[in-house]
């Protein structure tokens, strides 16, 4: 966080840190997850099921503007659901050519928005990850590699901090988030994590799991009650 000494800057999650679900209408869910598909056929059909289930209702979701692999599932099927104002990506220039697929009818790497949805081209990850927070109501994970698993540990920890109070969901398809989990559980008995922060993350076994995890969402008993609105020198 950069400090300011002329005016008192918040966190920008903080906007919404207090604002209850039901009041957040349509809720944008900010979907993590791989640029590639995975080995296992049914992350795909996971993440086409969790656009089905956000679709039912009637809620939106914030992503990484990626067009291949499980960013590209998640995205196309909303799309051909609920149209393109349904989703919104967010992506920096440097990695347009990498998580965004070529349009042969075009000379750039540019996709037709009526296929993917709205995109915000950004400075670098700190700015797409700011920013699709900060237009977010809740946070789920799909399967995905080392951007996935940072973008949802930076979210978790921003919760822990007292940055913000949103749902935080593992869509853990096949076990693929099992460890994860079980780290949390072991961090607990370790003594490093406390236990009234174990359900900061919580998970889901299929989409309308997801969608009951988002709904119930508990506010960890144990964060930080930090001042992020004041000055820091």
């Amino acid at each position: 966080m950069q400090s300011t000494t002329d005016a008192k800057e918040e966190h920008p999650l903080l906007s919404m840190n207090s604002a209850p679900l039901s009041k957040i209408v349509p809720l944008a869910i900010a979907v993590f997850c791989g640029a590639k598909l995975g080995n296992d056929p049914e992350f795909a059909i996971a993440a086409r099921s969790l656009a089905e289930a956000i679709h039912v209702q009637g809620w939106t979701i914030v992503y990484g503007a990626g067009t291949v692999g499980l960013m590209g599932e998640v995205s196309r099927a909303l799309v051909k659901l609920s149209g393109p104002e349904s989703v919104h990506g967010f992506i920096p220039k440097a990695l347009v050519t990498v998580e965004r697929a070529r349009n042969p009818e075009m000379s750039d790497v540019k996709v037709r928005e009526e296929s993917y949805g709205s995109v915000t081209v950004v400075k670098d990850m700190h700015a797409r990850k700011t920013q699709m927070a900060e237009a977010a109501g809740a946070f789920v994970a799909l399967p995905g590699g080392f951007g996935t698993m940072e973008e949802i540990m930076e979210i978790i920890t921003w919760n822990f901090l007292g940055i913000h109070d949103k749902p935080i969901v593992l869509f853990n398809v096949n076990g693929f988030f099992d460890d994860i989990m079980s780290w949390v559980r072991r961090a607990v008995k370790n003594g490093f994590v406390d236990s009234g922060n174990a359900n900061i993350v919580v998970e889901a076994s299929s989409a309308g799991e997801v969608i009951e995890a988002i709904k119930n969402y508990r506010v960890a008993s144990s964060r930080h009650a930090l001042d992020w609105k004041s000055n820091q020198s």
